[in-house]
């Protein structure tokens, strides 16, 4: 059985971040996505993959990575 496609919303939701931070990683980091018209589809099995690669290692340069705290300024 193939693996099914999808949404920007739904692979949001499995990784627990926001759609604007999807769309954010496909424009800057080359997050596996596929434009099917008008809509990005993806598949868990390559995300996930990406992810373990450190495709969306957090590169935020207004707070280091392992800081919890608010951001000051």
């Amino acid at each position: 059985m193939s693996e099914p496609w999808l949404s920007a919303d739904d692979i949001a939701s499995h990784l627990g971040v926001t759609t604007d931070t999807v769309y954010s990683w496909i424009a800057s980091r080359a997050m596996p996505a596929h434009k099917i018209g008008r809509l990005w589809k993806f598949q868990t099995s390559e995300v996930d993959a990406w992810v373990r690669a450190r495709g969306a290692a957090d590169h935020d340069k207004r707070r280091p990575p392992d800081s919890a705290g608010p951001v000051a300024g």
